[in-house]
């Protein structure tokens, strides 16, 4: 899990990267997450690695509340399901 230019606190932040391990804990293989935000703007791209080649990449948007933690775990949720 990373995190790069979200201007997240740190606690925030644990919670996001608890969220997404969560999401992710009965998910075999090995699985990568990187949120980076952007200074222009506040929507954050999100990427998700994992095994047999599975590769999603999901724009999150601040101001429709993509940056909550709880939202955020959804969305890796939906987004796994596929890979099974």
């Amino acid at each position: 899990m990373e995190m790069h230019h979200t201007g997240s606190v740190p606690a925030v932040r644990s919670e996001i990267e608890a969220i997404i391990e969560h999401a992710l804990a009965d998910r075999p293989g090995d699985w990568r997450v990187s949120i980076i935000g952007s200074q222009a703007n506040d929507w954050w791209e999100m990427k998700i690695a994992g095994p047999n080649a599975f590769e999603r990449t999901y724009s999150l948007e601040g101001s429709t509340g993509e940056h909550e933690p709880w939202v955020i775990g959804g969305i890796v949720s939906r987004m796994v399901k596929s890979s099974l």
